[in-house]
């Protein structure tokens, strides 16, 4: 195992001086930083050293606060993050004002550990929470199913799954894609990985991942979720008593009263939805709020989605995790683009929605030990991403306040061993 240097350590080895007595960098968050995403790096990175970071709620965008050291000043320089060096008074005149307004000092003390939900070889598409963490020089490691039914999930602090789909129809792709050969690669692949491991269905092997996770959570674990791997998870986790696959997909149709069997006891976010099981509709169910095939398209010049504001000294939870340098942020596509309300449970805290229409984008819920958090949408910067499409460049988009709210659940469990008030 790597050796984690103190602070001290650390700065006395790269400096051979001591830490500053009083002075500390300020990491503004707010419109004028020059790249917010390699920030939350440069907070990983100090973390990653035995180094705490304030994160500051609601201050200038949710800044973080450091004790100074030459070799961080350096780091900031190198990956072109801005920062401010501030006296102790500095300091004591922003510690008076988070506690006369709505802000909250979250001290941060360990760099979690994260694992990517991804298979192996090439996809032809991407993943932008993948990107992100590559982009902020974010170490993470990949897993998939091997890993996660042989239960190193266990490992990670943070869990993220992106386009993924556990309920065995192979991302409803058949209608338009079932001739290509990535497909029938994708196809092949996966049913050989289910046999492997003693599992006569995709669907089953898949459950069997999904119910892994979930005890993964109950336990105390955080995940993250994105686009299909939002609602195709929850559904598979209802039908686990049913058979919801057409016969392409595993070989018979699904069962007669599939939708009666649900139960949605089962799931985390979403109740009460119905099933589309016929394989030429590229969608899973009613959760969806893309538009159907055929009908209206949304416009893409007034797609916004805007996030909530929350009490930072009560509800430091959605607080850290909608932290932004602006409240209304541009919308994006994706298999899942967004949740109906009406398929959401009661429990569940929703952050971000799109005024004027049924839309939930970004929402947050607690099971058992512990959390996750649903992210409606494919790729921040790329308003309707598809199969084939080249990967987003974040060279050009540094201060993408999507990518911002990928990036606050990074860093959100390097705070999960401290007393919460929600």
């Amino acid at each position: 195992m790597r050796k984690i240097l103190t602070a001290t350590a650390l700065i006395l080895l790269l400096l051979g001086l001591p830490p500053a007595a009083t002075g500390k960098i300020l990491i503004p968050m707010d419109q004028l930083q020059s790249n917010h995403l390699k920030a939350y790096g440069i907070a990983w990175w100090v973390l990653r050293h035995d180094i705490n970071v304030e994160w500051l709620l609601n201050y200038r965008g949710g800044s973080f606060l450091i004790d100074q050291f030459d070799a961080l000043e350096r780091e900031c320089r190198l990956r072109g993050v801005g920062f401010q060096l501030l006296s102790g008074g500095e300091v004591i005149a922003i510690y008076d004002q988070i506690e006369l307004e709505n802000m909250d000092r979250i001290l941060l003390e360990m760099a979690p550990k994260i694992a990517v939900y991804m298979p192996p070889g090439v996809q032809p598409w991407d993943d932008a929470v993948a990107m992100a963490l590559s982009y902020a020089e974010i170490e993470y490691a990949t897993i998939w199913d091997h890993e996660v039914l042989a239960g190193e999930l266990g490992e990670y602090d943070w869990l993220h799954l992106h386009h993924e789909d556990f309920t065995g129809q192979y991302g409803k792709f058949y209608a338009s894609y079932r001739s290509a050969p990535w497909y029938i690669q994708q196809q092949q692949e996966f049913e050989s990985v289910a046999r492997e491991l003693g599992y006569k269905k995709v669907s089953k092997e898949k459950l069997a991942v999904a119910l892994a996770i979930r005890r993964y959570v109950a336990e105390g674990g955080f995940l993250f979720a994105m686009c299909s791997a939002t609602d195709s998870y929850d559904i598979a986790l209802a039908a686990q008593g049913t058979d919801i696959c057409d016969t392409v997909f595993d070989g018979d149709p699904p069962a007669a009263n599939c939708q009666q069997q649900l139960d949605f006891t089962q799931t985390l976010a979403f109740t009460g939805f119905r099933l589309y099981t016929s394989p030429l509709i590229y969608e899973y169910s009613d959760i969806d709020t893309t538009p159907p095939r055929g009908g209206p398209p949304r416009d893409k010049q007034s797609d916004y989605f805007e996030l909530f504001e929350f009490s930072a000294k009560w509800d430091p939870v959605p607080t850290m995790l909608t932290q932004n340098h602006i409240s209304i942020i541009k919308g994006f596509m994706g298999q899942t683009t967004g949740y109906h309300r009406a398929q959401l449970k009661s429990h569940l805290i929703i952050m971000g929605e799109t005024p004027g229409r049924d839309e939930v984008k970004y929402l947050h819920g607690n099971f058992g030990k512990g959390m996750f958090t649903f992210f409606g949408g494919h790729d921040p910067e790329d308003y309707q991403h598809r199969v084939g499409d080249p990967p987003t460049d974040l060279n050009l988009h540094p201060r993408s306040p999507g990518f911002r709210l990928i990036l606050n659940n990074v860093l959100f469990p390097a705070a999960r061993k401290q007393k919460q008030k929600t």
